[in-house]
């Protein structure tokens, strides 16, 4: 029998037998491995870790910020809604003045209580006031940072846009105060050509081409509608009105600018007395007028009056850092005031005061 072969003995080839089996590995190599695997482990850990960490960042981030909009958007809506209620009680406060205007009758002047800008007062002065003395305010009310300005103006202290056109027909006496209108002002005949061509198209609710009239504006800010140019309006705005009727000037509220265009024969000088005449004393009728300026004037029922129907009410609520303005027109007939319309937006009130007739 033949003895097996020693691992160490030559192969049948001659070669070595240990040549064909895989050598270990050092004891050195592996040693060198373990810290970096260890290295590995920990620097994936600590990259878990951060991850983690700025996904819940990010998370209560975007939570914070959804809770902040939200304390927003309800702040915002709160003071809208305190915003238009106040404003409601405001022109309803405004009415109930003209309302008792209207109790006593007679002319409107503008030595009347509302006639009387109300200037920026704390809110909270007049739901606090008792017995005509005003309380502490308190910091749990809603009202402490509220103040409330407005005033009343007459619009027949104006020339009505709408007196110049009726049935889509030229009303002559209107055009002549109008012409003078434009005439005092500067501004270009062509541009009154152009509004009173799209007043009468509106009226008639047919255009030139037989399908395209303008609509008829509610406001004198949508003038532009019938033609006049931005810059036209603006010079206008103060001494024009636009009324749902024809309207008489009312002559103890009208501008001396008014005055001087809505009366045929005017002059300086006698718009000057009839101004100083009215701060003395108020015209109670036309007969006190006509009086006053001579029979050389035309004084008329169909233009003129010492009475008014059409009042506009301003009203500006400023809470914190929000400012809301508000106007509307209301109609007087004896002690029913009804609102025509209303509208909010950014009105200059500070022109509109200045523009405004002060209280004689």
């Amino acid at each position: 029998m033949t003895p097996p072969l020693s691992r160490c003995a030559p192969s049948p080839q001659g070669g070595d037998a240990t040549r064909g089996l895989a050598k270990p590995a050092p004891r050195w190599h592996s040693l060198l491995q373990r810290p970096l695997r260890r290295h590995r482990t920990r620097g994936a850990a600590l990259l878990a870790a951060m991850l983690t960490v700025t996904l819940v960042a990010t998370f209560a981030a975007a939570a914070m910020w959804q809770q902040w909009r939200a304390v927003e958007v309800e702040t915002a809506e709160r003071g809208r809604v305190q915003s238009t209620w106040i404003l409601i009680g405001a022109l309803d406060w405004s009415r109930l003045i003209l309302r008792e205007d209207g109790r006593s009758g007679g002319a409107d002047h503008l030595a009347e209580p509302w006639a009387v800008p109300l200037e920026e007062a704390r809110l909270s002065t007049f739901l606090a006031a008792e017995n005509n003395v005003s309380q502490v305010d308190d910091a749990s009310t809603d009202t402490t940072e509220a103040f409330l300005s407005g005033q009343i103006t007459d619009m027949q202290g104006r020339l009505n846009i709408t007196n110049l056109a009726e049935g889509g027909q030229v009303q002559a006496v209107a055009l002549r105060q109008f012409t003078r209108l434009f005439e005092r002002l500067g501004l270009p005949p062509q541009q009154l050509t152009r509004l009173l061509d799209g007043l009468r198209r509106a009226q008639a609710g047919v255009g030139s081409d037989g399908n395209t009239a303008p609509l008829l504006p509610p406001t004198i800010s949508q003038l532009t509608w019938l033609g006049l140019s931005p810059a036209t309006l603006a010079t206008l705005a103060p001494h024009v009105t636009l009324l749902p009727v024809r309207t008489p000037v009312n002559l103890n509220t009208a501008g001396i600018d008014v005055l001087m265009v809505a009366i045929d024969g005017m002059d300086s000088a006698t718009a000057q007395k009839m101004v100083q005449a009215r701060e003395a004393r108020h015209f109670r009728t036309l007969s006190e007028v006509r009086d006053l300026v001579g029979a050389s004037i035309d004084i008329n029922e169909s233009a003129h009056a010492v009475a008014s129907s059409y009042f506009e009410v301003r009203g500006r609520l400023r809470l914190g850092d929000a400012m809301v303005d508000e106007r509307s027109l209301v109609r007087k007939q004896g002690i029913d005031v009804t609102t025509l319309w209303r509208e909010r937006g950014a009105f200059d009130r500070e022109n509109a005061l200045a523009t405004a007739p002060l209280p004689r």
